[in-house]
């Protein structure tokens, strides 16, 4: 059994304050190229671990925690896409970081595009990275994988229902459903939950809506900058693969790397993998 679990730190992180009184707790480490990782819904900066380390060899990383997760402070406003994409670009000014890869996984999918939309003109992203995402959840389009696709509100009611009557066994499934074939290592059953239950169930539930209902298709094809597209099947994104490619197409720079035998975290699943592909893309890009 692997001694990888989510009490093991190795490097003190910090604490940012944003315009609107959040706290954002994140970790910096390494020298050069800058890559930004920003973690997926209910989740944190901790996912990235079996990425950031051996990452640092090659560049600068930061991860950060979004506001209402991990050990970013629960503020009660902000719980949006366009707002969590605003706190990326304050991390980004207050650290004066430039030549940045802004990777975001899952929900950070769409955070990642609305900073993309908001601040185009700024000369300090270089690259993005779109990790196992869907611009728009409530999508009614072929190419949506997402369950609750087809403005699946009465589907959105149902599930928050769920979620709220008993957390940690919502948890429990959901973490089940990330991995390929829902096949969870002993250890990972432990930690995962644990950490997602540390986003309370009123912040979760209020920017998994906004997240549903946040529409940024018509950024994919704005984006000027080199992109990488990471996609897998899972419970999470049945034709995730089908959808990633189909993503990668709709920008005009983008590679698209499919992972057939992981699931939706896959960069934590396949971490080898995952870290080449970007040292591959981006070192002295």
């Amino acid at each position: 059994m692997t001694t990888d679990t989510c009490s093991r730190e190795s490097t003190p992180g910090a604490y940012l304050e944003m315009k609107g009184g959040a706290k954002i707790y994140y970790e910096d480490r390494g020298a050069g190229r800058v890559l930004l990782l920003v973690h997926g819904w209910s989740c944190s900066s901790r996912f990235w671990r079996r990425n950031a380390p051996e990452l640092a060899e090659e560049f600068r990383v930061v991860t950060m925690d979004l506001r209402g997760h991990g050990r970013s402070s629960k503020i009660l406003a902000g719980h949006t896409v366009a707002q969590y994409a605003r706190d990326v670009g304050e991390v980004i000014e207050q650290l004066g970081i430039r030549d940045v890869t802004l990777i975001g996984w899952s929900l950070a999918g769409p955070v990642v595009l609305s900073y993309y939309q908001q601040f185009a003109s700024d000369s300090r992203i270089s690259a993005l990275g779109l990790v196992d995402m869907t611009p728009f959840p409530f999508s009614p389009a072929d190419w949506n994988s997402h369950s609750l696709k087809n403005y699946n509100a009465a589907g959105m009611n149902a599930l928050f229902r769920v979620y709220a009557a008993n957390p940690l066994k919502f948890l429990f499934a959901y973490t089940h459903n990330m991995y390929k074939d829902s096949k969870v290592p002993e250890e990972d059953l432990v930690w995962i939950p644990a950490e997602m239950s540390g986003t309370p169930p009123w912040i979760a539930t209020a920017i998994y809506s906004d997240y549903l209902m946040s529409d940024y298709t018509g950024v994919l094809p704005a984006i000027e900058v080199p992109a990488v597209v990471f996609a897998a099947d899972s419970n999470v994104f049945r034709k995730g693969i089908d959808m990633g490619r189909s993503i990668a197409a709709r920008i005009p720079n983008a590679t698209f790397v499919p992972f057939e035998d992981a699931g939706h975290l896959l960069f934590y699943e396949q971490p080898a993998k995952f870290n080449k592909t970007i040292i591959d893309l981006f070192k002295g890009a």
